[in-house]
């Protein structure tokens, strides 16, 4: 089997302590917290377990906030492609990990000026909350 890593300029991965679903439920709750909106929480492993497939535990949680998205999308349409923002959380061993593009990567593919960049740095801040939560507790 072949892995393919993507650019580590492009994409970061930090890491939860907590489980793939004590994680997604976390980041549900924070997502709701910051007033953004949830558009869909994709369970990719059960997707997988419904064709008789095995996956690692993979969710995929897609976010984000309407206003500030959509400045960045009428600017350069073609970044939702990127948006609303997805952050992948996965079984990576005995921990979690938490995935997503860098705002900058999006900022670099699309042309988007520092202001627009600016609008799409909320995933720092939650994915970061999400690594430091520990197992038992927020």
């Amino acid at each position: 089997m072949s892995h393919s890593a993507a650019d580590e300029s492009s994409v970061v991965t930090k890491h939860s302590a907590r489980s793939v679903g004590d994680t997604v439920s976390l980041l549900t709750e924070l997502i709701k917290a910051k007033g953004m909106r949830l558009f869909a929480t994709i369970d990719q492993s059960a997707e997988a377990r419904r064709v008789g497939l095995e996956l690692r535990e993979t969710v995929l949680v897609i976010f984000g906030d309407p206003g500030m998205g959509t400045a960045v999308m009428a600017d350069a349409p073609l970044a939702a492609l990127d948006l609303p923002l997805k952050t992948l959380i996965w079984a990576d061993g005995d921990r979690t990990g938490i995935t997503y593009t860098v705002p900058a990567e999006i900022a670099r593919r699309y042309g988007l000026t520092p202001d627009l960049t600016a609008k799409l740095a909320g995933i720092e801040a939650l994915t970061d909350a999400l690594s430091s939560a520990v197992a038992s507790g927020r």
